[in-house]
């Protein structure tokens, strides 16, 4: 588990427990949404160091700019998602986006 501090725009992990043989399964890591990637980067690294290797990342709604960054950190990882909005605004929210999907999940703003 992993979220995005508001502030920083950083991953914050809170929760990681992964099977022993996780070097020889697929994995697959779903976010609601890419935006800026940080958090889904370091959900990735993670995996990596545990041994993970066949891992593929799922969203609903990305933004270009948390697409580059993703595939910079990870270009041996696929990214699945069924819609690419415009860009990210100052706030790294994305445009137009659907708000923030852990505070409408969870009911935490």
């Amino acid at each position: 588990g992993v979220y995005r501090d508001h502030e920083t725009l950083e991953a914050i992990e809170y929760y990681f427990k992964a099977p022993e043989d996780v070097s020889n399964r697929l994995v697959i890591v779903v976010d609601p949404m890419l935006a800026t990637g940080n958090s889904s980067i370091a959900s990735i690294e993670k995996l990596k160091e545990r041994g993970a290797h066949n891992i593929r990342f799922l969203c609903l709604l990305a933004a270009p700019e948390g697409i580059r960054n993703f595939q910079a950190a990870h270009p041996d990882v696929p990214i699945f998602t069924a819609s690419i909005d415009s860009h990210l605004n100052e706030n790294g929210y994305i445009v137009p986006g659907l708000g923030d999907a852990g505070d409408r999940m969870y009911g935490t703003k």
